[in-house]
């Protein structure tokens, strides 16, 4: 993956936090640190995102259609 050279702003108790951090060598850098966290936190996003689309979804109507999907093809699923 490729990467950019950005330049951010933080306040100070971050950065000494991210600090301590890379002393501890828990991170490599605080590039690394940051990287890690921005994409922990875009995860995180993307799972609450999922979370509320499937919210959205009407549990009835899913349970039907998975059943209908289920016992029209189960004549034909080979025995194991």
């Amino acid at each position: 993956m490729s990467t950019a050279k950005i330049a951010i702003t933080m306040e100070e108790g971050l950065i000494r936090q991210v600090d301590k951090l890379v002393s501890a060598d828990v991170y490599p850098s605080r590039s690394r640190a940051i990287q890690e966290a921005v994409a922990d936190k875009l995860q995180r996003l993307d799972r609450s995102r999922l979370a509320r689309e499937c919210a959205k979804l009407d549990a009835q109507f899913e349970q039907a259609m998975a059943e209908e999907g289920i016992g029209s093809e189960v004549d034909e699923w080979p025995e194991y």
